[in-house]
């Protein structure tokens, strides 16, 4: 698990103002390895899947919403199955890392919607509101430096390559129009090698390893509880703090609702 330093929400001084920064989780590993699911099964065993979006403290992003814009050029030869989504270059890091530095701001945070059937960004955002804890899954979420330094806390994802090529196979052909021809083709010209070549090594950079991927309980058990105790402990001091008459827990804007703990 992370170290000692890393298990408490981190405050800071701004105006007068107790901001909470959110604990950051990045979620990495290969496509289709269950990443979501995983972060999914976080947030319903941690009881938040059911709460209003304005009023959570555990959100999840994904960096398949930050696809790069793509060429005319480009955008043809990923109607082909020709184009490397799986290379570092095809994510916008530089709008993963301004979406960061606001949410660790406390912002409220404005979300691409990425067609993976056009292959481009649709005219629409999801907006996401602040929270306590954030989970941020992608399958080079521990590439860049640079991104990888804001988490808290890193999860490798560990799930067969039989098991995640079927996965793929059958979601990108239900839910994203691809002939079979395709999709295996494309998994074998860039998929497979992408994965040996840049998100594998990152796997040395996570903090817990998780096999089988959402089927393993016990591993996501033992993170869920990590990640109650890092709520508990903020509300602690939380209340702490509002006791002491050292203001809110995190300023907020007006037209945000204020959060149940």
């Amino acid at each position: 698990m992370a170290g000692d330093t890393e298990t408490h929400l981190l405050d800071r001084e701004e105006n007068g103002h107790t901001v909470r920064q959110p604990f950051l989780i990045g979620v990495s590993g290969g496509t289709a390895s269950g990443k979501s699911s995983v972060c999914e099964k976080i947030m319903e065993l941690l009881g938040q899947n059911k709460i209003d979006r304005h009023q959570r403290q555990v959100v999840i992003l994904s960096q398949d919403s930050f696809y790069r814009e793509l060429t005319p050029e480009q955008k043809a030869k990923a109607l082909k199955g020709q184009f490397n989504f799986d290379h570092p270059d095809a994510f916008d890091n530089e709008l993963i890392m301004k979406t960061l530095r606001d949410i660790i701001q406390g912002n409220t945070v404005h979300i691409p919607v990425y067609d993976f059937v056009t292959h481009s960004r649709k005219d629409e955002f999801v907006t996401v509101y602040p929270a306590d804890v954030v989970l941020f899954e992608g399958i080079l979420m521990f590439y860049s430096q640079e991104i990888r330094d804001l988490f808290q806390m890193k999860l490798f994802v560990d799930t067969d390559p039989d098991t995640r090529l079927s996965r793929r196979v059958l979601r990108d052909i239900s839910e994203r129009g691809r002939e079979l021809e395709q999709v295996l083709n494309q998994y074998i010209t860039f998929v497979k090698p992408a994965f040996e070549e840049f998100c594998l090594p990152t796997k040395k950079y996570a903090d817990v390893i998780i096999p089988r991927g959402a089927d393993n309980l016990v591993a996501i058990n033992l993170i869920v509880q990590h990640i109650q105790d890092i709520l508990n402990g903020g509300f602690t001091k939380r209340q702490n703090g509002l006791q002491n008459g050292h203001g809110t827990p995190r300023q907020r804007r007006a037209s945000e609702s204020s959060r149940p703990h």
